[in-house]
């Protein structure tokens, strides 16, 4: 097995660690620069359907070099991607391909030689790696290069692996918030130790709910704040104890699940034991009756009820909410199930809490 060179070394630890920095790989990049003597180092990337690229380069001179590995437009010249994969090439052969107007970019920053590799992660993203400078460049910055392809295609391989869970990630905190649930991660203790930007907001516009001394998070009904650090304890000795629910606020509506944690991170940090799902109504009741009789047509005193009774309240307990009789509730709830479509109250619930009004 053969063993890398300090020299060698010393580019492979930045390389893998440069999707870590702001901006990405510019420890790698001034390295290469300094080892292979070149002027410029760039890593150029584009997406599989070519609607996005990113440049990251290092050197003296303002330089782009993505124009050279350009696809479009096809009858000026053949598409880049031909280029052999893992194949070290040499201006020439760019210039040759891409035609010769490209290499303008060069000429223009002072730079006479270039030296480029492609490498293509599984997905479908393409990569090139290239030193330019105003000398010649031959056969041993071509082997380094050469050296870099495996390297520079794990690389790769993770920077398109966490762009992938970057926009689920991202698609996830979007529906959480349309759906107005936050998380909030509590280690044994009941202490904070990671929450969502939706949990975050929640607990800065509400009283019911803090964090005090030491990160723990803290109700502000003492009964809710022993409840919740006797379930988180519990939690903690069996992880297959069964999630509860605990109720802050009618208006808004604000409530909370607490359920173990099943996965453990190896990361380091604290360890989540549990994690306190928040649903928290950032819409008064008033807005939410507006918006049901809009949806389904109801009058104001029809939506007040629906909306009483969506709260899991008996018909009995919504009309004295809404100051209505039993008996002219019944009959207003009848309207109301003929308009949403619902075959009673826990029918009536379902279309409500599962409706638009969910992402408003």
């Amino acid at each position: 097995m053969r063993t890398p060179a300090p020299g060698e070394t010393d580019l492979l630890v930045p390389l893998h660690e440069g999707i870590f920095e702001q901006p990405m790989w510019q420890t790698f990049l001034a390295r290469l620069r300094s080892a292979s003597g070149a002027d410029h180092a760039a890593i150029v990337l584009r997406s599989s359907a070519g609607e996005d690229e990113a440049e990251f380069g290092a050197g003296p001179v303002s330089l782009r070099l993505a124009g050279l590995f350009e696809d479009h437009p096809p009858e000026d010249a053949p598409a880049m991607r031909q280029m052999r994969e893992g194949r070290v090439y040499a201006l020439g052969e760019i210039v040759e391909a891409a035609g010769a107007e490209r290499a303008g970019v060069l000429a223009d920053a002072g730079l006479t030689d270039l030296r480029a590799v492609r490498v293509q992660e599984p997905g479908g993203l393409d990569g090139w790696l290239a030193i330019a400078g105003k000398r010649a460049l031959g056969a041993a910055e071509g082997r380094l290069l050469a050296l870099l392809v495996p390297h520079f295609r794990t690389a790769l391989r993770t920077f398109a692996a966490l762009e992938r869970e970057r926009v689920r990630a991202s698609v996830s905190v979007d529906a959480f918030r349309r759906m107005n649930f936050g998380w909030i991660t509590l280690d044994a203790r009941c202490c904070v130790i990671d929450m969502d930007p939706q949990a975050e907001r929640l607990l800065s516009r509400t009283t019911l709910l803090r964090k005090g001394h030491y990160g723990r998070l803290l109700p502000a009904a003492p009964e809710v704040d022993r409840e919740l650090t006797a379930l988180v304890r519990r939690m903690a000795e069996d992880p297959d104890a069964r999630p509860r629910g605990l109720h802050l606020s009618r208006d808004p509506w604000i409530d909370m699940l607490v359920a173990p944690v099943r996965v453990r991170a190896m990361a380091g940090g604290g360890q989540p034991v549990a994690v306190a799902y928040l649903s928290g109504d950032r819409t008064s009741s008033a807005d939410r009756c507006d918006q049901l009789a809009e949806l389904f047509g109801l009058t104001g005193s029809e939506a007040r009820l629906a909306w009483a009774m969506a709260q899991g309240l008996s018909i009995a307990e919504a009309a004295a909410d809404v100051g209505l009789t039993v008996e002219t509730a019944r009959n207003y709830s009848k309207r109301i199930y003929a308009k949403t479509g619902a075959r009673g109250q826990a029918d009536l619930v379902r279309h409500i809490l599962t409706s638009v009004l969910a992402l408003a």
